[in-house]
């Protein structure tokens, strides 16, 4: 059986990693996967796959699986509001079906 959930995805420069962190785990998320990421957008081009001269210069996605939807929402407006005029990102959510709901 699965259960309903949301997750926010959040793509933005490791720099900031551990205040994002913050963030999640101050409004109630349990936990997190982050990944290396790459790509183009309106502040250039950050590969991936290959280490950047300084590493706090590449960028990182940020998985996190609520219970609630509201719940991604206000993580995902968080950190929008504090970080991404200054720095780069994007952040969307999604509808998920998840096993082990007690995990979320």
């Amino acid at each position: 059986m699965t259960f309903k959930a949301a997750k926010v995805v959040i793509i933005t420069e490791k720099v900031i990693l551990e205040q994002v962190a913050q963030i999640i785990e101050s409004l109630g998320a349990t936990g997190y996967t982050v990944f290396a990421a790459g790509g183009k957008g309106s502040r250039g081009v950050r590969p991936a796959g290959r280490a950047a001269v300084v590493d706090g210069f590449s960028n990182v996605q940020i998985e996190v699986i609520t219970a609630t939807h509201e719940t991604a929402e206000k993580i995902a407006v968080e950190v929008a509001d504090r970080f991404f005029q200054n720095y780069s990102g994007i952040t969307y959510l999604e509808d998920v079906e998840i096993l082990r709901s007690h995990k979320f």
